[in-house]
């Protein structure tokens, strides 16, 4: 019998029609911007030779950590019975499993032709943290899928078996897609600290993804979270805001120590075009809703909460703004042995200056908020089957 409090009749209260047609719309709208891009080749986005990554890689970063930080929370209540957080472990999991669908998703529209995914299955490389991810996101994906089926039959047992094997899978997927960016020698995002800021930064962003969440299926009658439990969730993410802020003041240290070889992409993150969202993310993301949730009289109050957690959520894109961007500071690491014969050091500087090299087209924000929109829909729409289905169940 599951611990989940909610009632049959709530939890099948329809979609209301407004927010099914503005998401609605907004997806089309996406969907279209994509259809056109394909038709019209590179120049209607922003990214170049220079920075072959953009606002696509950005996203996906970011919803692979909220992915993962729903899992890692629904696992770990069963992992080490923590009984108030099993209550939420089925809309932990629904959001896990729509996040990491939407990360999906913004690898589909990066590779520019959708044919292209088949070469990650019919070329790939060993040796490549891209050809390691693919393998561990689809891994994810069904133990997700699977995870979904379990809880909505209530099978504790088999659902406490699995959250075993969910629980550093969910750790490692993020960390595989830290090492896409850590491994590369010629760029400034090599290190070793990489995969633990990525974990870290997915547990908090998922948290207060999930609290979020929950707040606004409470708000739509489907479910009962209870003010004690977003209470306790809310000083597990203070916890976690104060490790990420510690790792990445660590990175930092180290960036800008006196005859470090990274002063360059340092002074870009912090004086520079980078600066703008890495203190929007140290201020706004990590020091506000740290203050506020510190606090036990705070954590009470479940508009601060949401709104603490909006600023995590907003500051973890803001880190992967900056730490992506920051990294094409400079286009390759000095005496990188991939440097091209013909580039030279003071081509490279005037080359990788982030003012201007990038910026979102239009067309890319747009299938950005499409693919939002899509899977807030996708969210919705299961939640209220899934719920509703759970809560039949445990009426029978």
């Amino acid at each position: 019998m599951s611990n989940v409090k909610t009632s049959a009749a709530g939890a099948h209260k329809p979609l209301p029609r407004a927010l099914i047609i503005v998401l609605a719309v907004l997806t089309a709208i996406g969907l279209g911007c994509w259809f056109y891009s394909l038709a019209a080749g590179l120049e209607v986005g922003g990214v170049s030779n220079v920075s072959p990554w953009g606002i696509y890689i950005t996203v996906f970063m970011t919803f692979v950590g909220l992915s993962a930080g729903g899992l890692i929370v629904a696992s770990s209540a069963h992992v080490f019975n923590i009984e108030p957080f099993k209550k939420v472990a089925l809309p932990a999991v629904i959001m896990s499993t729509v996040c990491i669908c939407a990360a999906l998703g913004f690898i589909i529209v990066d590779l520019r032709n959708p044919a292209n995914m088949w070469r990650l299955f019919t070329g790939p490389n060993p040796v490549s943290p891209l050809t390691w991810d693919v393998i561990v996101i689809f891994t994810y994906l069904v133990i997700n899928i699977i995870d979904i089926v379990l809880l909505v039959r209530g099978d504790e047992r088999k659902v406490s078996i699995l959250s075993r094997i969910a629980l550093p899978v969910a750790i490692l997927v993020h960390s595989v897609t830290a090492w896409i960016f850590s491994l590369q020698v010629a760029r400034t995002w090599y290190t070793a600290i990489m995969a633990p800021i990525f974990v870290v930064s997915a547990c908090d962003s998922g948290l207060a993804l999930l609290i979020l969440g929950l707040v606004c299926l409470e708000a739509l009658g489907w479910f009962t979270a209870g003010r004690e439990l977003i209470k306790s969730l809310a000083g597990l993410l203070a916890t976690f805001i104060a490790v990420d802020a510690f790792l990445i003041a660590c990175e930092l240290l180290t960036m800008g120590y006196p005859g470090a070889a990274e002063a360059e992409a340092l002074s870009v993150i912090l004086t520079g075009a980078a600066a703008p969202y890495f203190w929007l993310e140290a201020i706004g993301g990590l020091l506000i809703p740290f203050c506020i949730l510190v606090f036990a009289k705070n954590r009470e109050n479940t508009t601060l909460v949401v709104v603490s957690s909006a600023l995590v959520v907003l500051g973890v894109l803001c880190k992967r703004v900056w730490l992506l961007f920051s990294g094409f500071a400079a286009p390759y690491a000095e005496n990188s042995p991939v440097v091209p014969g013909w580039l030279h050091a003071g081509d490279a500087a005037s080359m990788g200056g982030l003012a201007g090299f990038y910026a979102p087209s239009v067309f890319e924000i747009l299938v950005t908020i499409g693919i939002v929109a899509l899977f807030t829909l996708v969210f919705l729409v299961l939640c209220n089957k899934l719920l509703g289905a759970r809560a039949e169940a445990n009426t029978q």
